[in-house]
């Protein structure tokens, strides 16, 4: 089992914490062929591989909570290579956003064969193959002060929590602190008790029609 890697915040963002770190060189973004911004989603970081699935501490303890994400990733895991990993949130629970239109309670963002996470579209092609929901993605292009305004313009960050921004290419795992980066709305967590220990509220699904 291996451990997904820190998001760094982007230096504008308004929700870092104190053991958060801070992306310092965005010469990496600006530069990218392209990038894409895609939600910050309020759950739990979820990790499936070859025989079942581990939040992002693999020794993570038991939760009642992840009960659904084991069965969920039962159906996923057999389908997948011994060096392939599929990432993304797990959002069961409420944690400080509620959502009630979800189309699933685990939504991915990123597809990692050996050490090496995947091109945005070769990701996206490969969650169609599995069935896995992607995250909701905000925008595509260029990574500059105009489109951050314009993803931040649309986002209501009552109800959202922020975005994600990475390059659409591939790259290493020990690229991601240049070439991936978070901005999180500000008083984000609003309650000293984590998730884990408060009242169970379930998010709810988006209805069928």
């Amino acid at each position: 089992m291996k451990k997904y890697g820190r998001t760094f915040h982007l230096p504008t963002s308004p929700g870092v914490g104190s053991d958060d770190k801070i992306i310092k060189d965005l010469s990496h973004l600006k530069t990218a062929r392209e990038v894409v911004f895609t939600e910050k989603m309020d759950g739990e970081n979820t990790t499936i591989l070859v025989g079942g699935c581990h939040a992002r501490s693999p020794d993570s303890g038991y939760h009642i909570t992840r009960d659904w994400m084991k069965a969920y990733a039962a159906g996923i895991s057999p389908c997948l290579t011994e060096d392939e990993r599929i990432v993304g949130e797990y959002l069961f629970a409420k944690h400080s956003v509620a959502y009630d239109d979800l189309p699933s309670f685990f939504l991915g963002f990123a597809w990692i064969v050996g050490d090496v996470i995947q091109g945005w579209d070769e990701t996206l092609k490969r969650f169609h193959g599995l069935g896995v929901e992607p995250v909701p993605v905000l925008r595509r292009g260029q990574f500059d002060e105009p489109t951050v305004k314009s993803v931040l313009k649309g986002l209501d960050l009552e109800k959202q929590e922020g975005f994600v921004v990475r390059s659409t290419s591939f790259f290493s795992e020990g690229e991601m602190a240049n070439l991936v980066a978070k901005y999180v709305r500000a008083g984000h967590v609003q309650s000293d008790i984590h998730w884990t220990k408060a009242e169970i509220i379930k998010n709810s699904l988006r209805s069928k029609s």
